[in-house]
């Protein structure tokens, strides 16, 4: 296989505003820094009655409720050869019922699919397990950020171990710093800043943590929580701002709106990176257990920051073994508790930080650009093997295969082994044998023992194997430490056996014999180790077959 060269990926897109958009634009930008080499591009996913000013690594766009875009794509993706393609998936971001028409590109893809799944639910309606498992068998290699993940996609889906594949969620490798120098430059001096950030949705339960306020303010006076982000633009499409309104409103009738702070921004890395730098702590307060993911709890803990977060399944994994705190579902008084404590106890929140940081390393965007291209490699071995197993259904079924000709084949051996060359179909003594070709040879004839096909004469197979073991074993030194090895020129296998004076060597019996080689004879030369010889040089020595050759065959 040649190595890869194009790769597409298919998912939303920034400037589009998700948590989708972020890692797939994010995963594309760490595969092009990564592998230069390597032309990456994204197709990107255009949700009904929106237009975007994509960047220029969006190659195509696909409106989601279009199915006929989604066979174009299709036909741009096999025309443009490329070498892998990488399906971001959610449910919400294609058309038709559970996202149903991502299957007709699927279904027409001639390169291995790697799907990563940012949600895999435990309790699937009928049409999203249809779609699940239609999507599962067109992937080479499934991808899922946490180990709950796969334990679904094995225990609902019966997806094979083997295909499945646990990546992180990628962060940027920034570097370790105190909060002061964030929180003088935003506004925050002085402050014990607590940050939530992402696109603001009920199920973030951030009405939970304006609850867990008053309790942390009689602990720290000085504590200020800031709320970073726009409004979920779906939520504003069927609501408007009402719940931005409603958390608010709560803030007022709570009296803490000195000490509450809501930004409505959709922020670039840079700013976002900037607003995790200045926090104390970072809390994810969300309602609902079934988020294999968050890109946001991912950030702040690749950071080094203290993270208190309700036991979503991703927050279960990576805050595990005391790297974050956990609390219940929407209980606004462990909540408070467990903010106020970190913030009263300095050693405590900065051993936690530095481990989080330690913990993180792994997660960096380089490091996960390297792992998923270790997946698409992967991937594409799959797919070569299945097309080798693929049964040619063009041929009539009455036609079987031809007899294997192995005749060429044997007149290749003679009872040393396999000749490495031949001058057209004859084969040529003057260089000898070498390992590999053996090595090939032996596993040609462990093959044929397969039922069903007509096995090499076993004395063959044993001079195989004989050859490789040959070669495997080291030669004994003499006793000034030099190798006395064994000959590997076809014209040395071929001479009588020495005397007991001469170095060993491989023999071949014939009759009449020929005259021994002299032990130092002139023109034949040492070799202790892999010595590379020319093409046009009549000997090539292998590896661990130390010992004479003749550089005249």
């Amino acid at each position: 296989m040649t190595t890869l060269r194009r790769i597409a990926f298919i998912g939303n897109s920034l400037p589009r505003r998700c948590g989708i958009a972020t890692f797939t634009t994010d995963l594309q930008q760490a595969i092009s820094t990564s592998q230069p080499e390597i032309e990456a591009s994204i197709m990107a996913m255009t949700d009904h009655g929106q237009a975007y000013d994509y960047p220029a690594a969006v190659a195509l766009q696909i409106k989601d409720d279009n199915i006929d875009e989604y066979v174009r794509a299709a036909d741009f993706l096999n025309t443009g050869r490329f070498d892998a393609v990488c399906l971001q998936h959610e449910f919400g971001i294609f058309g038709g019922e559970a996202g149903a028409h991502i299957l007709v590109l699927l279904s027409r893809l001639t390169m291995p699919v790697v799907t990563t799944l940012h949600t895999v639910l435990a309790e699937p309606t009928t049409a999203q397990r249809a779609v699940m498992q239609r999507i599962v068998e067109a992937s080479s290699k499934v991808v899922v950020m946490a180990k709950k993940g796969r334990e679904l996609l094995h225990t609902v889906y019966q997806v094979p171990d083997d295909k499945i594949e646990v990546i992180p969620h990628g962060i940027p490798d920034v570097a370790f710093v105190a909060p002061d120098a964030a929180k003088a430059r935003l506004g925050f001096a002085g402050r014990s800043v607590i940050l939530t950030f992402g696109l603001l949705s009920p199920n973030k339960g951030i009405e939970v943590m304006i609850d867990a306020m008053p309790s942390i303010l009689k602990r720290r006076a000085d504590a200020v929580y800031v709320v970073l982000g726009a409004t979920h633009p779906n939520l504003v499409r069927d609501q408007g701002e009402a719940y931005r309104e409603s958390l608010m409103s709560r803030v007022r009738e709570l009296g803490v709106e000195d000490h509450v702070v809501f930004l409505d921004h959709f922020v670039d890395q840079t700013t976002l990176l900037e607003f995790i730098s200045m926090c104390d702590v970072y809390v994810t307060p969300y309602l609902n257990e079934a988020q294999m993911t968050s890109g946001t709890l991912a950030y702040s803990f690749g950071l080094g920051k203290p993270v208190v977060s309700t036991p979503y399944w991703h927050a279960c994994e990576l805050l595990a073994d005391g790297r974050g705190v956990l609390i219940p579902f929407g209980d606004a008084a462990a909540t408070g508790r467990e903010i106020a404590e970190l913030l009263t106890d300095t050693p405590r929140r900065q051993a936690m930080c530095k481990r989080a940081y330690a913990v993180s390393r792994s997660m960096t965007w380089q490091r996960i650009a390297e792992r998923y291209l270790s997946v698409f490699e992967s991937a594409r071995q799959v797919q070569w093997l299945k097309a080798l197993a693929r049964p040619d259904k063009a041929l009539p079924e009455t036609r079987t295969a031809p007899d294997m000709q192995i005749g060429h084949f044997l007149s290749m051996c003679d009872d040393t082994g396999l000749f490495q060359h031949a001058v057209h179909s004859v084969p040529d003594r003057s260089h000898g044998y070498c390992v590999d070709d053996n090595a090939r040879a032996l596993l040609l004839a462990c093959a044929l023992n397969n039922p069903g096909e007509r096995p090499l004469p076993e004395f063959l197979t044993a001079r195989f194997a004989a050859f490789v073991q040959h070669a495997k074993t080291p030669a004994p030194k003499t006793a000034t430490g030099e190798r006395c090895g064994r000959s590997v020129s076809a014209r040395a296998a071929m001479q009588a056996r020495r005397g007991a004076d001469g170095p060993p060597s491989c023999s071949r019996k014939r009759s009449p014999p020929r005259k021994a080689l002299p032990r130092r004879a002139p023109g034949v030369l040492r070799c202790s180790a892999w010595t590379p010889i020319a093409r046009s040089s009549p000997m090539t020595c292998t590896p661990a077959m130390s010992g004479w050759f003749s550089p005249t065959g």
